[in-house]
């Protein structure tokens, strides 16, 4: 049996969406599991919507998910560079090897030059519009014989290349998702082939690269299911043996419409920014529109290629549910090595202007240590900043009602000078006094339990709930803490 080779074929427009990178990644374990090769390609043919620095930045975002391709286009040293035995990998550096088989296309009689312009072509599908018609082209241009046609190209016409599909033929096909699929070519247009520019349409392109690089099988979104028959039909004139089809659901958001950028972020990029780890986006992913046998939710790559199959690829558009990535993904922050998450942390706090460059180089182990106290606590990175912002206020108001009601109990004064006592008692709070205070304040006030905890939760944070208490005192500091009973001695008791 063939080795299994599949690629992730994106075009350089922008950002790498989420959906992209789904594909990407069922690409990647796929070949993984069946011991086959994964290889990236870039389908840049459209040149009007090419975006300078784009390539990079796909490679960048597939590598930092550690969605990795054996073969294709890389960046060595800030250079793109291109390894493996079937390149070019990017098509725009392919184009004799496109004009080679549109040639041969057009002397078996399957392609034809097409002269009409944009203009015409614009009118035609108004007035099919008008009729409630399909918009779809006329076939003005089938007969002119390859004579007449090169005769006209050589007085300097412009021209396309168009497919010639014979009428009323079944094409049939099978997709692993979805099962054999039968379209007439009587639904289908004779696709432009080769554009006024010389660049091949995708139609061409693919087909003729997926064959030379001996692809397998084709993984892509299910909007490129209605132009598969003209791929089929292709592969068939040229007698190419057909690759597996595999199309995959659309990702969509709550509302089950198609996710895009007005619904907020569906950049990879901007995950990555908001402090998503790479394998807590990668395990959700994986399970937008698939599941394992056993229905687990936490799973390692590796995990992810032993049981992966497209048998197990839903049929229907996979939602992404941010609430959903939020609780994986906190999974993973809560099993993260606490200095892993300090250096994902540090950008976001010196953003917020919480600390800064001095803090990071000196006071490393204090950042640390507020990291790990918030680190059961968030279900991102960048939502340190606000769980965080009650260790950088000078005074700490209470945040509702219940906070002052607690403060105003009857014990507590007599709590807060126990406390102060303490604190006057040493030049500065360590592990030692941080850990024993709990004990002495109640041997001193007899208070206990949440008689004791809640009140100086509500003194040194403003809260009722939060992170650990013992940490919160040491990161807090004596000078902190006793500005914060003054002002609570003062604005509320």
């Amino acid at each position: 049996m063939a080795e299994v080779r599949v690629r992730f074929a994106p075009s350089p427009t922008g950002y790498l969406h989420i959906g992209g990178l789904r594909t990407a990644l069922y690409d990647y374990i796929f070949a993984k599991n069946q011991g086959g090769k994964y290889i990236l390609r870039i389908e840049d043919t459209d040149r009007t919507r090419y975006v300078e620095g784009a390539i990079e930045n796909l490679i960048e975002s597939l590598l930092w998910a550690g969605v990795v391709h054996d073969e294709g286009v890389f960046i060595e040293n800030g250079k793109l560079v291109q390894k493996g035995e079937y390149g070019p990998y990017i098509q725009s550096e392919r184009l004799d090897i496109y004009k080679k088989y549109v040639d041969e296309l057009i002397e078996k009689g399957h392609a034809y030059y097409c002269f009409c312009s944009k203009e015409r072509l614009d009118k035609i599908r108004e007035e099919q519009k008008s009729k409630g018609l399909t918009p779809r082209y006329d076939g003005h241009c089938r007969d002119i014989t390859i004579e007449e046609a090169k005769k006209r190209i050589e007085a300097g016409e412009e021209y396309t290349v168009r497919l010639k599909l014979p009428p009323n033929k079944d094409i049939k096909f099978k997709d692993l998702i979805r099962g054999e699929i039968t379209i007439n070519t009587n639904d289908l247009d004779d696709q432009v082939l080769l554009k006024s520019d010389g660049f091949p349409t995708y139609h061409l392109a693919v087909v003729v690269d997926d064959h030379l690089m001996k692809i397998t099988h084709i993984v892509r979104g299910e909007e490129w299911l209605s132009s598969t028959p003209k791929h089929s039909f292709l592969y068939e004139v040229f007698g190419w043996e057909q690759p597996v089809y595999v199309h995959l659901p659309t990702v969509l958001n709550k509302n089950k419409k198609k996710l895009s950028k007005r619904h907020g972020d569906v950049a990879v990029g901007d995950f990555r920014k908001k402090g998503y780890l790479p394998e807590a986006l990668v395990n959700y992913l994986a399970l937008v529109g698939w599941s394992p046998e056993d229905n687990r939710e936490i799973l390692s790559m590796e995990e992810l290629i032993n049981e992966f199959s497209f048998d197990r690829v839903s049929k229907t558009g996979g939602v992404f549910d941010i609430d959903k990535l939020n609780w994986i993904n906190g999974q993973y922050i809560r099993k993260s090595d606490v200095d892993r998450i300090t250096k994902l942390a540090i950008p976001h706090l010196v953003e917020a202007g919480f600390i800064n460059e001095d803090d990071v180089k000196n006071r490393y182990e204090w950042i640390k240590m507020i990291v790990s106290a918030l680190q059961e606590k968030i279900s991102y990175i960048s939502e340190i900043v606000d769980k965080a912002e009650i260790f950088f206020k000078d005074k700490v108001e209470p945040e509702n009602e219940e906070v002052v009601e607690v403060l105003k109990g009857e014990h507590v004064s007599g709590l807060i000078e126990a406390f102060e006592e303490e604190l006057n008692s040493i030049d500065e709070i360590d592990e030692e006094f941080a850990s024993s205070l709990f004990k002495k304040l109640q041997k001193k006030t007899g208070a206990k339990g949440k008689n004791l905890y809640m009140p100086i939760r509500a003194i040194l944070t403003g809260q009722l709930h939060g992170p650990d208490l013992v940490k919160t005192i040491l990161i807090l500091g004596k000078q902190n803490i006793l500005k914060r009973i003054e002002y609570v001695k003062k604005e509320i008791i």
